[in-house]
């Protein structure tokens, strides 16, 4: 049975104050005290001797940016741009042994907050990103001692970054600032116990604190609730990072919000994709804003389609219960690959600001059409045997119904309805099960008009067409497909690759996507997370299809596990004349 989020009316001795402090004192600062003042307006994390270590957009993460949030500021207004750099006010140590960063992870036993949450957290850690006062709890209803957490995370924590002498003292270090304390998810009793060892652990510091929903979304609110009745920063700021899914609808998504916001405002609402913190992702915009070569292209003009595709080679596989409630289209295209199609198409930000940001990806998603029946193919992996093994297909899956008809592959085609992308078909494509594990963007230019050397490539123009690829995962890359004469007496083209491949070019390892969301969630940046408005918006093109594709009980179209997919995803893509680019074989 799917997860319902429950109405906040029913939640016990509900109230619409907010029970979460101020997170700024916006009071004017007496010159001898200013940098007292900075710390509290604005708290940043040091870093070790100073290095100038930068958020997500650019700005130093131990100063206060007055181009970074601090609009209303009387200090920011009559400052040049060419003089903002040098507007940046350093927090000293003497300032950062006044506070606190204490991070709490609510669902502490589950396997994301083993798997990725502490060992990203860790990370963070051996590399000097946290603060030096720092204290990390794990909050779950299973009983554990903090000796027993301690040792079900050493398992999780690798020194992956660099093989430095001293990691095996990093991470006793680090396993020393974690603790444990077990409770119920709707007891603000239990929220009181650890507030009372949070408080026990600052020992009268100024504390930030920040929670970690490792939880179904079903006991969001009850956590949120108690929190802030309980366990919020008396002093400091307090901030919640929310995991998806953030609703199965439109309604239901709105619920939630609601329910979230009578007890925390929006700023403190930090919605988390991950996907958004991918290496390749954050490349997007520097790839199109920074690079002159690229932008003029970035229209109908010169873009034929651009696709965002999804792919995994494995399927449920005993972990059936979740997935069969949410499907591929909720769990990866709603949210995943639309936040980067957002970021994609949007227009060129006023800045680098979160909020400016935010802005024009809302306004993308606000002029595409909400999906309908005919511009969505659905699928659903069946039994394969393949080389003398045998794989299962979906319902096989012991935790999965006989008789779910809830698809594991999808293919979509969108359209924004505005100048600069009326009429470009954008095609999206994840399933599981599926021939191999990607996750890219391929933007397929328009022909060459009037092209000279047609002749040489016959009457398949499309193996002709210019090509640009960004691969999320495995194996990060930029390449761009284009013509080239073969070395020789004769005039032979071949198509060929400018490929930029990260681990050849960047041999450092590149940071988990959880290192960097929660390095900018403790840093207050949100440019990486979800805001409501977008959050409605990104919902509104998919609830209307949702509820039909359940309200019809439509039927996937079955696909042999390790295979490309339903034949279907290619009669979709051939509508708009576009064959999908991940299916040539120079690829694979």
């Amino acid at each position: 049975m799917a997860a319902q989020i429950i109405p906040c009316s029913s939640s016990p001795s509900s109230s619409s104050s907010l029970a979460f402090p101020s997170e700024f004192n916006l009071c004017k600062p007496r010159k001898c005290c200013f940098s007292r003042w900075v710390s509290q307006v604005c708290p940043r994390i040091r870093t070790r001797n100073h290095f100038r270590i930068k958020t997500s957009n650019g700005h130093p993460l131990n100063a206060v940016s007055m181009q970074g949030g601090m609009d209303g500021n009387p200090l920011a207004k009559g400052i040049n741009p060419e003089e903002q750099e040098d507007f940046f006010i350093y927090i000293s140590d003497g300032e950062e042994a006044h506070s606190t960063l204490s991070i709490t992870v609510v669902g502490a036993s589950g396997d994301l907050a083993k798997k990725k949450i502490f060992p990203a957290l860790f990370a963070l850690y051996y590399e000097d990103w946290l603060p030096e006062n720092f204290v990390i709890f794990g909050y779950a209803r299973t009983k554990l001692t903090d000796e027993e957490l301690r040792n079900t995370i050493s398992r999780t924590l690798t020194c992956r970054i660099d093989k430095r002498a001293n990691c095996e003292d990093k991470m006793e270090q680090f396993l020393k600032r974690c603790f444990y304390h077990s409770g119920e998810y709707s007891s603000e009793e239990h929220f009181a116990e650890l507030d009372s060892k949070l408080k026990e652990k600052e020992a009268g510091k100024r504390s930030n604190r920040l929670f970690y929903l490792s939880i179904p979304p079903n006991i969001f609110v009850d956590v949120v609730r108690c929190a802030s009745r309980k366990a919020s920063s008396a002093k400091g700021w307090t901030r919640v990072i929310v995991e998806k899914p953030f609703g199965r609808d439109s309604e239901s998504s709105a619920e939630l919000t609601r329910c979230l916001k009578k007890y925390l405002t929006e700023e403190q609402i930090f919605r988390i994709d991950h996907y958004l913190g991918k290496e390749l992702v954050e490349n997007l915009s520097v790839l199109r804003f920074s690079n002159l070569v690229f932008e003029p292209l970035w229209s109908r003009n010169y873009i034929r389609n651009v696709q965002f595709i999804f792919s995994e080679d494995f399927g449920t596989e005993g972990r059936g219960g979740y997935f069969d409630n949410y499907g591929i289209i909720r769990d990866i295209m709603q949210n995943h690959l639309l936040q980067i199609l957002a970021l994609f198409a949007m227009e060129t930000p006023v800045s680098l600001d979160a909020e400016d940001i935010r802005n024009e990806k809302v306004k993308v998603l606000r002029s595409m059409k909400p999906l309908e029946l005919e511009d969505v193919i659905i699928g659903q992996y069946k039994g394969h045997n393949k080389g003398g093994r045998t794989y299962p297909g979906y319902t096989d899956d012991s935790t999965v119904p006989s008789n779910s008809i809830t698809p594991t592959f999808a293919a979509a085609a969108l359209f924004i309805n505005n100048a600069r992308w009326d009429g470009v078909p954008f095609l999206m494509k994840a399933g599981k099960a599926l021939h191999r594990k990607r996750a890219e963007i391929r933007v397929q230019f328009r022909h060459v008009p009037g092209n000279l050397y047609k002749r040489n490539f016959g009457t398949d123009l499309d193996k002709a067409t210019n090509e640009l690829v960004l691969r999320v995962q495995p194996d990060e890359a930029i390449y761009l497909k284009i013509n080239n004469k073969v070395p020789g007496l004769g005039m032979r083209l071949d198509r060929s690759d400018l490929n930029l491949l990260y681990r050849s070019r960047y041999p450092s390892e590149i940071p988990d996507a959880y290192e960097r969301l929660l390095l900018d969630a403790i840093a207050g940046e949100r440019r990486l997370f979800i805001r409501s408005d977008e959050l409605d918006a990104a919902w509104s093109l998919f609830t209307p299809l949702l509820k039909e594709l359940e309200a019809k009980k439509i039927a996937p179209e079955l696909y042999p596990y390790g295979s490309r997919g339903p034949v279907g995803a290619h009669y979709l893509a051939a509508k708009d004349n576009v064959r999908w680019g991940d299916l040539g074989g120079d690829d694979d």
